[in-house]
């Protein structure tokens, strides 16, 4: 077999698996198709509900006999040394390839959500604290950093980044979704799989699609949005990471949409993401996910009627391990039940992907290539840099922070001395240290209570727990009150434990009814604010948590998404003032806890209006945070530009220095500004045109800082409703105290398009609103544009980023 062409390098891939499957059986051919999780439980739940209903307890030697498609979490199931791990996963892949006829190892995935979830792997901020930091060019570095960790350990696909878009914030995955906004989780995640792919591993986008859309908020339950929320809100995320970032593979939902499920469904698997999107990777099952089309969803009647059902939707790979497309499968192949050009599909796929990643070359080797270090200096770095930009300061109307060096610092709370306070549900501590409790961390986190003495060490800090995260006593607030009472400041220390499937207050499988903090620490906080000694409340949670109760009453309000594991100096310094706050909101923070579910993507009637007595709207909006330092916003230019060969933003056409502007788009003196800092009249591009607009950002402090200069778009009139505003453009901007730079925005009417009544997506001629802003609801600058021409319709090659330059200005 090594001289057979299949084995040739120099031949295209195609023509290689092309060779390769005219000399495999059927037992070959599907074999490729499904995984092994060795080690997973077959007498308990193990990880997850149903584990042991899902896993067929085959013998190894059995399994591997024609080859094997996928090796699942053999660093993430169970606590292994990583160079231990590395040689065992070697020895595993050499038997496989041993033991079938043409030698082919499998892939290995693991998880990747906050970082390699492997024993002594850096546990990095979860993605919702990316959403915060507005920064996709870290989170792609991040990335990078993953994705070569993983290539050391021996691991070819990371099951990452979930793109679900966050509908109803009880949903206990909020934590790993990267916020509320389509746009913004499509560029932080395209940011993501670049970063990963870069380094030579699978990408993997999840969960696709809707899942985050679930009736109630209840985990996998069913979805029930329509066609315009699924196409322009659900599902660009996706289109975007794909288009920009370049996954390889692309992992089927749990849940039905309007009856269907996604794991089911050709229409999504096949049809839109192959045929109108032009995929070519691998779809891969979530797990246990096609099992559930028989056990759960009801709409096959055996394990053989799943399998069938799933490949003909465009399933590829059954994950984690075989249950379905093994023995079922085959025998409904030889009964002529499944047709084989399925089986053929599926495998071509998943050939081609393994000879992408050099699985089928004559050379391969799975020896590790040097010493393996999952938490090197310099992903610690990354994770404290990202873990610093991540924090949100909702508040400090008195200036309470930063705090005094000599402070008396009363630290309260029952997150303020846990080290897994920091850390999200897929972190390894969270989702599988909890199974070994007599096996150390692995890695070094210093919970916030050890991190500001270390931050602060002439304060004068002392410590009460208060209470539990979610338990019901109340005994310990007598002793927090007590601590209180005796400083100048006291710091809050709440927010969620991250958990699976009830075990903690966020998490996969931990959703809730509501908004409230959980457990009594809402009634610790009411004691601590009764001293009248000033609260800095401090949140480390998954999700956002009702704060209207509080709102006043509090010195200071600091938001920080398990930051990871070198959150705790983070946060303590944002309380001490080293670090300067620059996160902003990637959901809203309810006033209220019920009135659930919201978010700032609403048409007119779901905004607060006589039409009900409920107020939806958030205490603190979308995009919303303070820094230590303030910005000036100034010389706002809109302008149509004119057109560089290569795309780019130009540089010409910008507004005369009088700030006035003429109805033709021309400079003229009848369209000065307005005293709200819009255009007094519109300018016009046709619905394939393009407008720049810009402004100058003053760091007017005494400090560096940065801000994060927001883009939105207002729809007036439409044939179908819209959101009042929606995101379509970002940009970070880091400026040292008196510096300036100009931020360009280039939005092409593309940025417009929405689902119309028929099913298009089209471009509509009409009016525009293009509002710079510092959150969704905090406008400094609009510019009036009219779409003329005909309606657009939109194909699969539509604009899907806003171009941002920033320049020094002239």
């Amino acid at each position: 077999m090594t001289t057979a062409p299949w084995r040739d390098p120099a031949l295209p891939a195609a023509a290689r698996v092309d060779d390769l499957l005219a000399r495999m059986t059927l037992e070959e051919k599907t074999a490729q198709l499904y995984g092994v999780w060795v080690g997973a439980a077959t007498d308990g739940d193990g990880v997850a509900p149903h584990q042991h209903d899902m896993t067929v307890d085959y013998a190894w030697d059995e399994l591997i006999t024609h080859g094997l498609g996928q090796l699942t979490r053999s660093y993430g199931t169970a606590p292994v040394d990583p160079a231990l791990g590395a040689q065992a996963l070697a020895r595993a892949q050499r038997r496989i390839a041993a033991s079938g006829r043409f030698g082919i190892p499998a892939v290995a995935h693991e998880e990747c959500l906050a970082g390699f979830t492997a024993w002594g792997a850096t546990a990095y901020p979860v993605p919702l604290a990316w959403g915060a930091a507005f920064d996709p060019p870290l989170v792609e570095e991040m990335a990078r950093h993953i994705g070569r960790d993983l290539r050391a350990a021996g691991v070819h696909q990371g099951l990452a980044p979930v793109l679900d878009v966050v509908r109803d914030p009880r949903w206990g995955r909020v934590e790993e979704t990267i916020g509320e906004d389509p746009y913004l989780v499509g560029t932080v995640g395209a940011a993501y799989v670049r970063g990963l792919e870069s380094a030579g591993v699978i990408a993997t986008l999840k969960h696709f699609a809707g899942y985050a859309s679930s009736a109630g908020a209840r985990n996998q339950a069913p979805v029930r949005a329509g066609v315009r929320e699924v196409s322009d809100i659900i599902l660009p995320p996706f289109e975007l990471a794909l288009r920009e970032g370049g996954a390889r593979s692309v992992m089927a939902a749990y849940n039905e949409t309007d009856g269907v499920p996604a794991s089911a469904d050709p229409a999504l698997l096949t049809e839109l993401l192959r045929r109108d999107w032009g995929f070519t990777g691998t779809v891969v099952s979530d797990y246990f996910g096609i099992g559930f089309l028989q056990n759960l969803h009801r709409v096959a009647g055996s394990p053989a009627e799943a399998a069938h059902t799933a490949l003909a939707a465009g399933i590829d790979v059954e994950l984690p391990t075989v249950k379905c497309y093994g023995r079922p499968l085959l025998e409904a192949v030889r009964e002529g039940r499944v047709p084989e050009e399925l089986v053929e599909r599926a495998a071509r796929r998943v050939l081609l992907q393994k000879c992408e990643l050099g699985l089928l070359d004559a050379d391969w080797d799975p020896k590790p290539k040097g010493p393996i270090d999952l938490d090197s200096t310099a992903n610690r770095a990354l994770a404290r840099r990202l873990a610093e930009e991540s924090v949100v300061l909702l508040d400090n109307p008195d200036g309470v922070l930063p705090l005094a060096p000599d402070a008396r610092i009363a630290v309260v709370g029952p997150r303020a001395a846990d080290a897994l306070a920091m850390l999200g549900c897929y972190s390894f501590p969270s989702h599988v240290l909890t199974h070994h409790p007599e096996v150390p961390m692995g890695i070094e986190v210093s919970p916030l209570l050890q991190a500001l003495r270390d931050e602060l060490p002439d304060a004068k800090v002392t410590f009460a727990e208060g209470c539990d995260t979610s338990d019901p006593d109340t005994s310990g607030f007598e002793e927090a009150v007590a601590r209180a009472s005796e400083a100048d400041v006291c710091v809050a220390v709440l927010g969620d434990r991250a958990g699976l499937f009830g075990r903690g207050t966020s998490g996969e499988g931990c959703d809730v009814t509501d908004l409230r903090l959980p457990g009594v620490q809402g009634e610790l906080l009411d004691r601590l604010i009764a001293t009248g000694v000033p609260v800095v409340l401090v949140l480390l949670t998954g999700r956002p948590y009702a704060l209207g109760r509080w709102h006043g009453r509090l010195g200071a309000t600091v938001q920080a998404f398990f930051p990871g594991e070198e959150g705790g100096p983070a946060v303590a310094g944002v309380l001490s003032g080293r670090v300067n706050p620059s996160g902003r909101l990637p959901v809203s923070v309810p006033r209220l806890p019920g009135g659930q579910p919201w978010t700032y993507l609403q048409p007119p009637l779901g905004l607060a209006g006589r039409v009900s007595n409920l107020d939806p709207t958030p205490l603190y909006a979308f995009g919303h945070g303070h820094s230590y330092t303030t910005f000036a916003w100034e010389s706002f230019e809109g302008t149509r530009p004119a057109i560089d060969t290569d795309g780019s933003i130009g540089t010409d056409g910008s507004i005369g220095t009088d700030g006035s502007y003429g109805t033709d788009g021309s400079y003229g003196t009848d369209g000065s500004y307005g005293t709200d800092g819009s255009y007094g009249t519109d300018d016009s591009i046709d619905t394939d045109g393009s407008y720049d607009i810009s402004l100058v950002v003053r760091n007017t402090g005494d400090r560096a800082g940065a801000e994060v200069v927001q883009l939105y778009l207002h729809d007036p009139v439409a044939s179908v409703t819209r959101p009042d505003v929606r995101l379509i453009g970002y940009r970070r901007v880091e400026l040292e105290p008196g510096d300036t730079a100009r931020v360009t925005f280039r939005f092409h009417a593309d940025l417009s398009a929405f689902t119309d009544r028929l099913g298009r997506r089209v471009v509509e001629p009409g009016a525009l609103e293009l509002r710079l802003a510092a959150s969704s609801t905090d406008v400094r600058h609009t510019a009036r544009v009219e779409l003329t021409g005909p309606v657009r319709e939109l194909g699969p090659d539509r604009r899907l980023r806003c171009e941002t330059e920033v320049s020094t200005p002239g």
